[in-house]
């Protein structure tokens, strides 16, 4: 999300908060691992990605309800759209993530079953999506720390992939993306902005969770 081509090498030491990762995320990432595998891979990343944007497609639908209530408070229906912007932006990174990783899998001539690449990638997206909305609903912290556990996972996971594959280093990167994502040179940096992008919505989703659902001026929530 950030304007920048290179992201940090190596696992950023000062996160903003250490957090062991909750029943939930655990129980999703030992599906991933056991469909692809415990080493990360590209194939990994692309299913990843696809369940990625789902929180926050879940978030903005909660946000589109609760505008439907307070519609005649000018000032706190600003609020709420502006979260939906918000959602809406995060959404649309995860977004070109998946975009940029469906190409390196057409141009690597990876063979991939349908399973693997379609139905199970959505059938976790789905219920993610439920899981992500029904938490927000009953308690916004719980549905912004699962999240956070799930980008932590993602970013780590991207730049263990990076050091576990030196080559990527002189591995150039071109793509017709480049004006809506940016330019990357190499394949190691790509995967770094990308890991970078997931810790800004990690970081995020840590600094929300001890806000209301919505509030307005005067720190009323919906």
């Amino acid at each position: 999300m950030n304007d920048i081509t290179e992201a940090p090498r190596s696992f950023a030491p000062n996160r903003l908060a250490e957090r062991r990762p909750g029943l939930l995320a655990r129980g999703l990432f030992l599906t991933m691992d056991a469909v692809y595998g415990r080493a990360p891979s590209i194939e990994k990343f692309a299913a990843l990605e696809l369940v990625a944007r789902v929180p926050y497609q879940a978030w903005e639908s909660v946000a589109y309800v609760a505008l439907t209530h307070v519609h005649g408070r000018v000032a706190f229906t600003r609020r709420i759209f502006e979260f939906v912007v918000e959602a809406r932006h995060a959404q649309d990174n995860e977004q070109w993530h998946l975009v940029i990783l469906e190409e390196l899998l057409a141009r690597s001539g990876a063979r991939r079953s349908w399973l693997t690449a379609r139905a199970i990638p959505q059938l976790l997206a789905v219920f993610y999506y439920h899981v992500s909305w029904l938490l927000y609903v009953i308690a916004p912290s719980l549905s912004y720390g699962l999240n956070a556990d799930f980008e932590d996972h993602a970013e780590r996971s991207y730049l263990a992939y990076v050091s576990a594959h030196p080559e990527l280093e002189d591995a150039p990167w071109e793509t017709a993306i480049a004006a809506e994502y940016g330019a990357p040179r190499t394949l190691a940096a790509l995967l770094r902005r990308i890991a970078a992008d997931e810790r800004e919505h990690r970081d995020h989703s840590l600094a929300r969770l001890t806000e209301p659902r919505f509030a307005d001026e005067h720190g009323l929530a919906a």
